[in-house]
């Protein structure tokens, strides 16, 4: 089936005027509020905790609706236009599956405590939001021109997407839990008041500094230790960049990453605003350098990684293999000898010649398991 979706599903060519934009927009806005409308039946199953209270049903019903009638609409329009009318009629149904289920129950009701859950609120809204802002951003102004929307490997990257948001209590239950149960007693609670009193632009670039420090050299070991680099070579199995492959990452990398990023949030005692802050630009930031854009950031690019500067880790180039670690600051780079940002944009991606990763996320995570 895998392969199936990859041969049939990317590279397409999303060319107006011949009803296949209409049917992607159609099919994806239609299964988005499928999942949207069981959000509401069974809210206790399918949102996170820690967003319920900020819901607003009217505007969430709104919202569903309104994303209901652009698929249906789509789907109508695609009927007409496209070659092979199925996928308008399948963007229809699954809008239609969305009305129906929908309706039943639009009122969110209160869940009390926190049972076990699948983020779908996280990954619709963050898909939502994120496709809205870097699909345009990287049709205006492509790094890449040839490279298509729905480019090689985007599906596999979808799943990744997917697990990474839905999945967000068994990510946080192997490294959030375990850090609270070690370290409970053993922080200085005074010493943490101190930092949490500070002002939150001064926590949130301390934030920075410690976490990025920690990330360069869990990220340095991860393609130097040779048993950790199978690991990581998944993320860099992609050709094709675009803000889409920021999400594939092995799921013992995402596990290496989160502990390191919350062990000193942890032990210092950051304010909640301050973290909270330090997340949304790490989940923006994160997706902005892998964008397929051609931005240079001159000056600024030797202060804050950028696109130019994390396309130049990902390439297959000679030069830049083993190079610009750091997630935030390319000081770490500059001091410890890794850093490269030739006066041009890499031109090719992918893992170095002695690693081939095969395709799909079920064989990308044996891979790292199998020997030779």
């Amino acid at each position: 089936m895998s392969e199936f979706l990859r041969e049939r599903y990317e590279e397409v060519d999303l060319t107006p005027g011949q009803g296949k934009i209409t049917a992607t927009i159609s099919i994806g806005l239609g299964s988005l509020a499928l999942l949207g409308s069981f959000c509401f039946l069974y809210p206790e199953l399918f949102t996170t905790p820690e967003f319920r209270a900020f819901y607003n049903a009217d505007v969430l019903r709104i919202a569903l609706f309104i994303g209901i009638g652009i698929g249906f609409t789509c789907g109508f329009f695609s009927v007409f236009r496209h070659q092979e009318r199925r996928y308008g009629i399948i963007g229809m149904v699954l809008a239609c599956m969305a009305a129906l289920i929908g309706s039943g129950r639009l009122d969110m009701p209160p869940v009390d405590g926190r049972s076990l859950y699948a983020g779908l609120d996280y990954f619709i809204l963050t898909l939502l939001v994120l496709g809205l802002v870097f699909i345009p951003l990287e049709r205006a102004y492509p790094k890449n021109q040839e490279q298509k929307t729905l480019r090689g490997g985007w599906v596999t990257d979808m799943k990744y997407f997917l697990f990474s948001h839905v999945g967000l209590q068994l990510i946080s239950f192997f490294t959030v839990i375990p850090i609270q149960v070690f370290l409970h007693d053993k922080v200085n609670i005074g010493f943490q008041q101190t930092i949490a009193s500070q002002p939150l632009w001064l926590q949130f670039i301390e934030i920075l500094i410690v976490i990025d420090l920690g990330s360069y050299w869990i990220h340095r070991a991860f393609h130097e230790v040779s048993w950790l680099w199978k690991f990581h070579a998944v993320h860099h199995s992609t050709t094709q960049m675009d803000w889409l492959a920021s999400s594939r990452l092995h799921v013992v990398e995402i596990l290496a990453n989160r502990f390191v990023g919350y062990l000193p949030i942890f032990i210092l005692g950051f304010s909640p605003s301050a973290v909270y802050a330090y997340l949304v630009f790490v989940s923006f930031h994160a997706i902005f350098i892998h964008a397929n854009v051609r931005f240079r950031f001159p000056g600024v690019r030797w202060l804050i990684a950028t696109p130019e500067f994390h396309h130049w880790h990902h390439s297959s180039e000679d030069e830049a293999v083993d190079k610009n670690y750091a997630a935030f600051l390319p000081i770490y780079d500059k001091l410890f000898g890794t850093l490269i940002m030739p006066d041009r944009l890499a031109g090719e991606y992918g893992t170095r010649a002695s690693t081939q990763v095969p395709e799909g996320v079920v064989k990308q995570f044996l891979f790292p398991f199998r020997r030779g």
